[in-house]
């Protein structure tokens, strides 16, 4: 067989496969719309102690589908009172939220050490590398928290990588990673003193942090607040002398974390009294937090309320190129189908249950899933979707999107639609139907963005012209539908303007 021949061959086995998969994909429609792509249930339990857990929700379809691997990770953070998720810094991004419940949040802002108090609807960022750490200081009060894990700055490892200051045992200190002699050597203590310190934590990445000399397991945290000033600063300048002796060799601009955690350290191990003293004065240097219920909806009517936040509002947004986003639907309210042109939207469900609904460009339902408290969910940029409420009662949920500026989302129903704006004998003709018919249905829907349920919306009578004009018009489609070839209707609706 001449070369030629077999190359003929093996294009028209490529086009076979690539049909077959493509009617497959049609064909699926239905089963696909089942599974939920859209509904995100790869969830991990990263951190489980007693004092508290941490779950995270891996986002996109997963399964080597590159095209929808997600830039973001959802995480919940829960904390049981009088507990720390002890220092640490990842390489991702962080954005909290806190949903319920009072923390206290310390890290590194710009070479410096802060300190700030977040109340329950408080949102606030930590950048990738910077060390921080979560107290949930109340005696009877769980904490949650929601996050964005932003994975642009990751190392790839595992979707997300932390990286522990504190530990030893379990989780392991990074302080750990030393050769044994180096860490007696900078500690200038015994190599049997060094394994005590980095031994004595195995209760995990969350811990009580009971500060009674009386407790019969106290953790290596709850020790370190026991000791005197002098012997806390003691601890601290050992600590810090070995990360400058094994960074000596290191250029100016790596220098800089160590002085960062110098200043951590300092703030974590210094004395209380003073730090205390700061956030009574509100010295504490590092960015305010913002709170999403003191803030007016952006759109509001008798159906529900949304609200959109951006870095032109809250500027610590900007470093993790994150948006954060709130909704409440009341009873059988609807937002209005939509598309978000700049970004990527997470969904995560706070009350209440509904519906969403996701749309794929071919015009096919890609997905139509009731979804409950806790559910999480994602819409790809440019899909268009709506989310509706249940008769039962509100439907609120929240979540992020991938850009800090501002989404300008483009509805496509409703009185501030792209077809109200765009209307005309272009979309008459583009529909079918005559230019007064299509603004009588523009015109029945007097709301915009959230719109009442099928119950309440008014409804107009269509009058004989206009009737008879749109059976004319399902004939017609009739009529098409039958010319069209068998081979060319098994492969679907598709119809992609552009490059395969």
């Amino acid at each position: 067989m001449r070369m030629g021949n077999y190359r003929k061959i093996l294009l028209i086995l490529l086009f076979v496969v690539v049909s077959v998969s493509a009617y497959e994909v049609d064909r699926r429609g239905v089963e696909v719309e089942e599974e939920g792509w859209f509904l995100l249930h790869d969830s991990k339990e990263i951190v489980r102690t007693d004092a508290g857990v941490m779950r995270v929700v891996r986002g996109g379809f997963g399964g080597g589908v590159s095209m929808f691997q997600s830039p973001m990770h959802i995480g919940f953070i829960t904390m049981e009172p009088n507990s720390l998720f002890i220092p640490q810094y990842l390489d991702s991004h962080l954005t909290l939220f806190v949903r319920r419940g009072e923390t206290r949040i310390g890290h590194i802002y710009k070479d410096d050490f802060a300190e700030k108090q977040l109340k329950e609807g408080d949102v606030y960022s930590i950048r990738a590398g910077s060390a921080f750490y979560l107290v949930n200081p109340a005696e009877g009060q769980r904490l949650h928290i929601i996050c964005s894990i932003s994975t642009s700055s990751s190392l790839g490892l595992h979707g997300f990588q932390s990286f522990f200051i504190g530990g030893g045992v379990y989780p392991t200190s990074i302080l750990g990673g030393f050769d044994t002699l180096t860490l007696s050597t900078a500690f200038n203590v015994s190599s049997d003193e060094v394994s005590e310190i980095l031994t004595r934590q195995f209760s995990g990445a969350i811990v009580p942090l009971n500060t009674t000399t009386h407790s019969p397991t106290p953790s290596i945290w709850a020790k370190f607040l026991n000791l005197e000033q002098h012997q806390k600063l003691g601890h601290l300048k050992r600590i810090v002398h070995l990360e400058e002796e094994a960074r000596l060799e290191e250029d100016e601009e790596k220098e800089k974390p160590i002085w960062s955690l110098r200043k951590f350290l300092n703030n974590v191990f210094g004395d209380e009294g003073n730090r205390r003293e700061k956030r009574r004065r509100g010295t504490s240097k590092g960015p305010d937090s913002f709170n999403l219920f003191d803030r007016k909806p952006d759109y509001k009517n008798d159906y529900g309320w949304s609200l959109a936040l951006d870095q032109s509002e809250y500027s610590p947004l900007k470093h993790s190129d994150i948006g954060v986003y709130l909704v409440n639907l009341s009873a059988g309210a609807m937002m209005a189908p939509h598309i978000n042109p700049t970004a990527t939207e997470y969904g995560v469900v706070l009350r209440g249950s509904g519906s969403i609904q996701i749309v794929y460009p071919n015009g096919t339902l890609a997905m139509n899933a009731r979804v409950n408290e806790g559910d999480v969910f994602w819409v790809p940029r440019y899909f268009p979707f709506c989310q509706i409420a249940s008769r039962t009662g509100p439907f609120e949920f929240f979540g992020f999107t991938t850009t800090a500026r501002k989404n300008r989302p483009q509805f496509l129903v409703g009185q501030n639609s792209i077809l109200q704006s765009m209307r005309g004998p272009e979309f008459a003709a583009a529909f079918g139907v005559s230019e007064e018919r299509l603004r009588r249905i523009l015109d029945a829907q007097r709301e915009a963005v959230i719109l009442p349920s099928a119950s309440v919306a008014p409804t107009e009578p269509m009058d004989p012209k206009e009737r008879e004009e749109e059976e004319e018009g399902e004939r017609g489609k009739e009529e098409v539908v039958m010319k069209i070839p068998k081979v060319i209707e098994s492969f679907g609706n598709d119809m992609i303007m552009g490059f395969p």
